[in-house]
């Protein structure tokens, strides 16, 4: 039976089939490339978890930075207020009163200018210590939502007073730090910050 001997040479020559070209193994070579497959495919799934990761990560702390710039930022507008003495004053160059006359007229709400400017010194030293207040606040995470919601009131209340005749409306910074504090509102200090240490202390109680 010549078939059978064809096979049996081919066979042992390595010559005969798609088995004959397997290898010495007598393993397939298609074999050989689903495993190198599965191994690519695993590296792309390692890679994919990998991203997910990184862009958990990402999420969980993207107001961070958010946080890290507000608190410096109103920290600094406060001291930056109360180590000027001529700020406070009623009238007078970088006086609060002298700032508050110039806008009166062309502010969204001259009433509460007109308020202010019954105690401009008062008025003053509230925007300050609210600011250094919203500032360590914002930045240690401690009352965030608390904190933010003032950052915001602030914010609000110098945007309709004195950069409200800004025109255009963008170049206007009060607005773009209300618009800032929003975000801080609604989300808190879930990450590095006292209210989730404290938090975390109740829950073990």
């Amino acid at each position: 039976m010549t078939g059978h001997a064809d096979r049996s040479d081919g066979a042992a020559d390595g010559t005969g089939g798609a088995g004959g070209t397997s290898g010495p193994d007598g393993t397939r070579g298609a074999g050989g490339t689903r495993g190198a497959g599965d191994t690519g495919g695993a590296g792309r799934a390692g890679f994919a978890a990998r991203l997910d990761g990184w862009k958990a990560l990402g999420s969980r702390y993207a107001l961070v930075p958010l946080r890290i710039f507000l608190g410096v930022t109103f920290i600094y507008a406060a001291f930056d207020k109360l180590t000027d003495s001529a700020f406070f004053a009623d009238s007078g160059t970088g006086s609060i009163g002298e700032m508050m006359t110039g806008v009166r007229d062309s502010s969204a709400i001259p009433a509460l200018v007109d308020l202010a400017l019954k105690n401009p010194a008062g008025f003053g030293y509230a925007i300050a210590f609210g600011e250094l207040a919203v500032g360590i606040g914002t930045l240690v995470g401690l009352f965030a939502r608390v904190a933010a919601l003032g950052g915001a009131l602030i914010s609000l209340s110098l945007w309709l007073t004195v950069s409200w005749q800004v025109n255009p409306y963008y170049l206007g910074n009060d607005l773009a730090y209300l618009m800032a504090w929003l975000p801080l509102v609604l989300a808190g200090a879930s990450v590095l910050s006292l209210d989730r240490l404290l938090a975390a202390r109740r829950r073990t109680r």
